[in-house]
């Protein structure tokens, strides 16, 4: 059996805040116990809300931030510390797409030259050879030559993810951490890129780690689906049997709020309240203030990420369901419970 490309094993990210007026400082859990892999040429997609975690945890396992607890491993060995030469050296593997891409550009410097820019740092190839690879990259992300010259300002929101996109391939990464690359686009211009990601993914076979909270995006580009919710992941399966069939009550309503032709708004799943301060964890299952089918037990023990046949869901109820919880008569009667609506195609 082959060594996956990228496991990170129970990683935690844990943040200090600033004292108080008695001295006091609280951690912020923006990443808690997460566990993932990640296999050559696959795609695994990471959804939740804003403050769920999700990218936090893409530049902990590619290294620009350390984890508080755990380990990540690329290619079989750990990742070795920020900024040092070893791990200067590993980017050329894995490279990261950030939401917006002018921020991403320096707006001081033309399109080839950022494009370059990688290849001059860690000496790759001739100057002869570095420019020719500039050219055949701009070219197989579908940019003409007349744009090499210009810079960030003079271009388009869909060139400059291009752009941003060649950069990120110039090296021959094995691995790209995709974080919101198409939210900050039209709507017509993100199926361009979402469409020429998979395309060179296909060619180039490079595995992606890509993180959104648009689940039409997700669908389209990932194999296996990652739900996460205040710093955990709370499901994780195969994408089209996660959406046709979501097992936790929190990817319920976030596949019940995805736009989809024939759904009716009173067949969404609306959550109450806003997600509970990462500072101040509830006890128990954290999505219990906001969950409409918690019980007792949610309130008081925190579920485990369980495998249910395929399916790791950390849900009380869904364990009761499958046989796997102590206490399956608590369950209330799932006919009487918000049934939601199947994720359509």
């Amino acid at each position: 059996m082959s060594t996956p490309l990228l496991q990170a094993r129970s990683i935690a990210r844990v943040y200090e805040t600033n004292r108080g007026l008695f001295g006091r400082s609280a951690g912020v859990r923006a990443v808690d116990d997460v566990s993932l892999q990640l296999d050559r040429g696959d795609t695994l997609g990471i959804v939740g809300e804003s403050g769920s975690g999700k990218s936090t945890t893409g530049r902990v396992v590619l290294g620009l931030e350390p984890p508080s607890a755990g380990d990540v491993l690329f290619d079989g060995q750990p990742i070795a510390a920020h900024g040092t030469p070893a791990w200067r050296q590993s980017r050329t593997r894995m490279q990261m797409i950030y939401q917006d891409p002018l921020a991403s550009l320096d707006r001081r410097l033309s399109v080839a030259a950022q494009v370059r820019e990688p290849l001059d740092i860690h000496h790759i190839g001739t100057v002869e050879e570095r420019d020719a690879r500039v050219n055949d990259l701009l070219q197989a992300v579908g940019l003409s030559q007349s744009v090499t010259q210009r810079f960030p300002h003079e271009l388009s929101g869909g060139q400059r993810q291009r752009v941003v996109l060649a950069r990120a391939l110039i090296t021959n990464p094995s691995l790209l951490v995709c974080d919101e690359p198409v939210s900050a686009l039209d709507v017509s211009i993100q199926a361009q890129v979402v469409n020429l990601l998979t395309d060179l993914q296909a060619e180039l076979g490079i595995a992606m780690l890509f993180i959104s909270h648009d689940l039409r995006v997700v669908r389209q580009v990932s194999r296996r689906i990652a739900v996460m919710y205040l710093g955990r992941i709370v499901e994780e399966g195969d994408a089209d049997d996660l959406l046709a069939k979501p097992e936790h009550p929190y990817t319920r309503a976030l596949v019940s709020a995805a736009p989809s032709p024939g759904r009716r708004m009173a067949d969404r799943q609306m959550l109450r309240g806003e997600p509970p301060n990462p500072a101040n964890r509830p006890n128990g299952c954290a999505f219990h203030p906001r969950c409409p089918v918690a019980i007792a037990r949610c309130r008081s023990e925190t579920p485990e990420l369980l495998d249910l046949g395929g399916r790791l869901v950390a849900c009380h109820l869904a364990a009761a369901d499958a046989g796997l919880a102590p206490h399956a008569a608590t369950v209330p009667d799932r006919a009487k419970t918000q049934q939601v609506e199947a994720f359509a195609p």
